[in-house]
């Protein structure tokens, strides 16, 4: 059976790729600690919304779309960290990646919540 096409799927996926390459990088440098940290939230996210789409009831869905919205600030973070610390590669796309999908999860709480 096809999935039917899912924007935010799609993208958390992509981010989650993104996510495993530059966390692959920084263990390339021996930073291990945020490579770690950054991996399991910032995988996350993709991981809460798949999860969100099968799921029991709608305050089911909202509450796993909540977590993915905690896993998308605690990447911030440590992509904030990985941004003002020397010697780290650029996350400045995935900066923007995560902000586009920040405001995409946040519109689906808040649509989600008034229907």
């Amino acid at each position: 059976m096809e999935r039917k096409e899912n924007i935010i799927v799609q993208l958390t996926f992509k981010f989650a790729l993104e996510i495993i390459s530059y966390s692959e990088l920084l263990q390339d440098h021996k930073k291990y600690v945020i490579a770690n940290q950054l991996l399991k939230a910032g995988t996350s996210i993709g991981a809460n919304i798949r999860e969100a789409q099968n799921a029991e009831s709608k305050q089911d869905f909202i509450h796993k779309f909540k977590i993915a919205a905690k896993e998308i600030e605690e990447t911030f973070y440590w992509l904030e960290l990985c941004e003002f610390s020397e010697n780290y590669p650029s996350v400045k796309t995935l900066n923007e990646q995560l902000e586009n999908i920040s405001r995409i999860v946040n519109k689906i709480i808040i649509t989600s919540k008034h229907q």
